[in-house]
């Protein structure tokens, strides 16, 4: 597993984004400013041809009801003036022609506009997932699987089911409203006036109760995200809660959070029900007055009946546009409040510096590190973890880390993988700087391995390369039998392109589990060697494994050690093991306690004298120097 990929194995993130350790080298990013709707929006830019299509339709939606009421108007006043039955027969028909042509028109732009919707909400989720991807462990720590989901998809859902909205309730009906207007005002120019008026004010009220109702519905979108969270991370330890009866405390909590975002929704629901019930009142009135001045008008001598039934439908028709953007009213403020969300995600910034001048790691061979007078702390955490650690290694050697849980072990591993900066001192590879190597080369050279395998629901050959293309499928296989699951892959069904389920069995799976097993899964042992074998597939210059065999069977442990043998050859490795017996091998030995190193030197040396702290926990562990 390379280092990008490592990251998942180290959940004991920083609690907080806002700081990171920079040292005396780097300078701590601050979040952005938040991207603007506009910048936001640009992802849903269509290409010209769809474009033209997309107001093509709408114009047509928008033109062909305009007309229809003339038809109307001319039918009135011509069965009142004596027409002919053919004739009014011949208008009713072209009545009809132009409201199915109208409903065809609108149906079509709908379409259009769904394409490209979703077509721009992809574009979006893209640009989210790589900038969440590429944000530091300080902004991931605080934050569960389940919430990011939610601030990658959930968000851009809801942009989504606007967009088609936007499109069709408010540009076309926007544009039907300047139609009926400007229609109306040449028909009679008291009432246009009176019904300008009348838009004008609903227009403003609904732009004022706009911003009433987005702060409470983007409270409704946090506490949303929250619940997903929280959701995750029970079902990801389902089987520990169990276990240890903490079934009713996670239902407690998941009732705790459920409630808050009922009253967020609650509250939400309110604002919205008062907004769209006194939008409803004020579409009443103005109907009524419009409906009023059309009926002196016609007892005046100054309209025809006709013509006040063509006033009546066009004031219906200016009302058809607004209430439709009253309808799409909470998906409006859901949609702003996930645009809001969206900004303030792309603002974060990544906590650790770019090097100015990108250095790439030797490109072959075994790298030798040093760290010189590492400091350490987690960022929000004022707390040392790692206080003037310095160790080294020479191309090819090995470092056995050891220690107490919570010593520092594992963020040493972290530092030499650039999740964070130490606060003081330097941490070299291969000769250079961290903050002054190009990531894609650390990336490269550098890989770690750890307890916790990620496995993905993909096929064996993705597993492997991580959806990259990094060897042919005989380089794969043969990896794969180095590492001794030759005989599994064969077993497979559809061999390198058979589907994982993405998790893995227990080490010591029985034979009755072997079937279900060999179709759904790998046992923690074969996902620990298909671990080895995408590090074998990386070439690295320098390996780190963290607690790589500690969860393992006996004799699974005893094969992956053989495997970690043939991996550590020729290349430099760093291994931390609560397990003293897997450090058999290691040509140094560094003690940590308290963020320290207490104790460093050759294995050899210090399990060889009686009054050092290697040979106490030697003795203590039953292993034999």
């Amino acid at each position: 597993m390379t280092a990008p990929d490592s990251t998942a194995a180290h959940g004991a993130a920083a609690p907080s984004p806002d700081h990171a350790p920079g040292g005396s080298r780097g300078r701590i990013a601050s979040p952005g400013t938040p991207a603007s709707r506009r910048d936001i929006l640009r992802s849903f830019r269509p290409a010209p041809r769809a474009a033209a299509g997309l107001i093509t339709g709408i114009g047509a939606a928008t033109a062909l009801p305009l007309a229809a009421p003339q038809l109307t108007r001319r039918f009135v006043d011509d069965a009142i003036g004596g027409a002919g039955l053919r004739h009014l027969t011949l208008v009713a028909l072209g009545y009809l022609a132009l409201a199915v042509a109208g409903q065809a028109a609108r149906l079509l732009a709908a379409w259009l506009a769904g394409g490209l919707a979703w077509d721009g909400t992809n574009r979006l989720r893209e640009r989210l997932a790589e900038h969440a991807l590429g944000l530091d462990m300080a902004f991931h720590g605080r934050r569960t699987p389940g919430e990011m989901i939610e601030r990658v998809d959930g968000d851009v859902v809801a942009v989504a089911d606007f967009a088609v909205a936007f499109l069709m309730d408010v540009v076309a009906g926007f544009l039907l409203l300047v139609g009926v207007l400007a229609v109306v005002l040449a028909t009679d120019a008291r009432l246009g006036g009176v019904l300008l008026v009348y838009c004008a004010l609903i227009g403003l009220l609904m732009a004022r109760t706009q911003r009433l109702a987005v702060p409470s519905a983007t409270r409704a979108r946090a506490a949303s995200a929250v619940v997903f969270g929280t959701l995750e991370e029970r079902l990801a330890g389902v089987e520990d809660i169990r276990a240890n009866g903490a079934g009713a405390q996670a239902v407690a909590r998941f009732q705790q959070v459920s409630a808050e975002m009922y009253r967020a929704e609650v509250r939400a629901d309110k604002v919205r029900s008062a907004l769209l019930a006194g939008t409803s009142v004020a579409f009443a009135a103005g109907t009524a007055l419009v409906l009023g001045l059309a009926a002196w008008g016609r007892q005046s001598g100054a309209l025809t009946v006709g013509t006040a039934v063509l006033l009546f439908q066009y004031t219906q028709m200016v009302r058809t546009p607004l209430e439709r953007l009253i309808d799409q009213l909470k998906q409006y403020q859901t949609a702003l409040a996930g645009i809001a969300r969206i900004g303030e995600l792309l603002a974060e910034r990544r906590t650790l510096p770019g090097p100015a001048a990108p250095r790439p790691l030797p490109a072959a061979g075994a790298l030798g590190l040093r760290l010189r007078g590492v400091g350490f702390a987690y960022p929000g955490d004022g707390a040392r973890v790692l206080s003037d650690v310095t160790l080294s290694l020479a191309p090819g050697e090995t470092l056995g880390l050891v220690g107490r849980t919570g010593s520092g072990k594992s963020t040493v591993a972290r530092l030499l993988l650039r999740l964070y900066d130490p606060v003081e001192g330097t941490v070299a590879v291969g000769g250079v700087d961290l903050r002054d190597t190009a990531p894609a080369s650390l990336r490269r050279r550098v890989c770690v391995v750890t307890q916790d395998v990620q496995l993905f629901a993909a096929t064996v050959r993705d597993n492997l390369t991580l959806f990259r293309p990094l060897a042919d499928d005989g380089r794969l296989r043969a990896v794969l039998e180095e590492v001794g699951l030759g005989e599994w892959l064969a077993g497979l069904p559809d061999g390198l392109d058979t589907e994982l389920t993405g998790h893995a069995g227990p080490a010591d799976h029985t034979e009755q589990d072997e079937p279900l097993m060999r179709h759904t899964g790998l046992s923690a042992g074969e996902a620990q060697l298909l671990a080895f074998a995408r590090a074998f597939l990386a070439d690295p210059g320098l390996v780190i494994l963290d607690e790589a065999s500690s969860r393992l069977d006996p004799a699974t442990e005893r094969h992956v050690e053989r495997v970690t043998g043939r991996l550590l050859a020729g290349r430099t490795g760093v291994l931390i093991a609560h397990r003293l017996s897997s450090l058999s091998r290691v040509d140094t030995i560094a003690v940590l306690d308290g963020g320290a190193v207490v104790e460093y030197g050759r294995r050899t040396d210090l399990a060889a004298d009686p009054a050092s702290r290697f040979a106490h926990l030697l003795h203590a562990a039953g292993v034999r120097a």
